[in-house]
């Protein structure tokens, strides 16, 4: 599965398009994150709550478009 996200910086490649290369792989809770460089990052999703190893942040899933985040530093 490949994701194109136009609103990033850039690629070196193209500089006025503005595409980043993305993909994920999930295995069961867990989602791997990769960019055009090679991997990125991890997460694990079990229901509505989330965690990133990125950000370092907990992420609860809200009725409609709404969502509760606890950043690790403000903790």
């Amino acid at each position: 599965m490949f994701e194109f996200d136009t609103a990033g910086c850039g690629h070196e490649g193209s500089p006025a398009m503005g595409l980043m290369f993305r993909k994920r792989k999930k295995y069961g809770p867990i989602i791997l994150n990769f960019t055009e460089n090679g991997f990125s990052s991890w997460s694990i999703k079990i229901g509505r709550w989330s965690w990133n190893s990125r950000a370092k942040a907990h992420r609860v899933d809200l009725p409609g478009p709404l969502s509760w985040k606890q950043d690790k530093s403000r903790a």
